[in-house]
């Protein structure tokens, strides 16, 4: 139809990485992890193409093994931000693009279509994805990533601390109610192809710099972000490490196990 924005996933996948190098190729349950996000993209209703975003030839083979398309990068970008918006200058056709992290086997596609929708139907530059946090732990843990929302569902801020601090309480609470509580935040962007090439032609911005959270650039440079909340969606594992394999091999099994009990 004339007129309709092209809406494109763009999973950045390199072979190097620090702490779990080849992880893209690692088999869960039998497939390889690339495989498993790529055919999660590919069942996105919202998404007309499916790109994986590499620079190295042993990912390109096991990408074109099963089908998928992709795109072969420069191997010096120092992220995956740097990554799709070489993708996003050498292809403008596309209108929105859909950062998937390769290490989101899981990944469900309702909630990615639902992070795409107010990019694509309202005037959003960018979105990402937030979820409740129901444990103290979590709230905790610097490794998960808390987002700060507004009352008109921008972000306000991220961090690895646990904010917001409730000062008369003095917690750190999971049962904090509405707009209050705390937010994990997930690493799904969607972009309008022309911020993401302006976020990535900034310079490392210094909250970005001490927080180590890519996100905060663009925040410190005026892009507003919308954040959609899915209340009461599975938050599914990611893979960051070596023994995260075995947890992601039990929640699928878990996933399958329920699906056969339901028919």
């Amino acid at each position: 139809m004339t007129g309709k924005k092209k809406v494109a996933v763009v999973i950045p996948a390199r072979y190097a990485s620090t702490r779990f190098p080849g992880k893209p190729l690692v088999k869960i349950a039998g497939t390889t992890m690339i495989e498993r996000v790529y055919r999660q993209a590919k069942a996105c209703r919202l998404v007309d193409e499916v790109l994986v975003a590499t620079d190295d030839n042993r990912i390109k083979e096991a990408v074109e093994a099963f089908g998928g398309n992709l795109i072969m990068t420069r191997d010096d970008h120092p992220t995956g931000t740097d990554r799709l918006a070489e993708v996003a200058k050498s292809r403008p056709d596309l209108d929105i693009i859909v950062n998937i992290q390769g290490d989101e086997p899981l990944i469900d596609p309702s909630m990615v279509d639902q992070v795409i929708a107010p990019v694509l139907e309202q005037d959003v530059e960018m979105s990402t994805l937030a979820y409740p946090l129901t444990e103290d732990k979590d709230i905790e843990n610097p490794m998960i990533v808390k987002a700060v929302v507004g009352v008109n569902k921008f972000a306000l801020y991220f961090s690895r601390l646990p904010v917001p601090f409730d000062r008369d309480r003095g917690s750190r609470r999971a049962d904090l109610a509405p707009p209050t509580r705390h937010l994990g935040h997930a690493g799904l962007y969607v972009y309008k192809r022309e911020t993401l090439l302006k976020i990535a032609a900034l310079p490392e911005t210094p909250l970005e710099s001490m927080e180590k959270l890519e996100q905060l650039r663009a925040l410190e440079n005026g892009v507003k972000i919308y954040v959609v909340v899915v209340e009461n969606g599975v938050r599914t594992p990611a893979v960051d490490v070596p023994e995260d394999v075995q947890i992601v091999e039990s929640f699928l099994a878990t996933l399958s196990s329920k699906s056969l009990s339901t028919k």
